[in-house]
């Protein structure tokens, strides 16, 4: 049995008329975020890299988030996971966002003990 996919994006604000349309917008989206890290990446502006927010530089963290809105935006489109059930989706989406949150928390606190191990400890810097 067939089943009809949903032709567009963003909840509905953009509606295409084919499959093809809809990838085509899909693809734009995707390289406009990436193409966004790309020259965050290249020119990393002061204002981001100076200023820190729960010992990360904020660059950092706009990479992360804009790493996270592909991999579920990606989920939620290619994966079909808008026509799921609640539930599913939930499972599926809430699950890694709790584990990167609990992965970020355990980056930030063993990066402030290794680094305090270096700098108060015998180790030297150079490696």
């Amino acid at each position: 049995m067939a089943h009809e996919h949903k032709l567009e994006i963003f909840r509905g604000l953009l509606k295409f008329k084919s499959n093809t349309q809809k990838i085509w917008g899909v693809l734009i989206f995707l390289s406009i975020v990436t193409a966004v890290e790309v020259l965050l990446g290249i020119f990393k502006p002061a204002i981001l890299v100076g200023n820190y927010f729960l010992d990360m530089k904020l660059l950092n963290w706009i990479f992360i988030i804009l790493t996270l809105v592909k991999a579920y935006y990606i989920a939620w489109d290619f994966m079909h996971l808008r026509d799921e059930k609640s539930s599913l989706r939930r499972t599926i989406v809430w699950t890694p966002v709790f584990l990167v949150s609990y992965l970020i928390f355990i980056l930030l606190f063993e990066a402030t003990y290794v680094f305090e191990v270096f700098r108060d400890g015998f180790l030297a810097w150079d490696f």
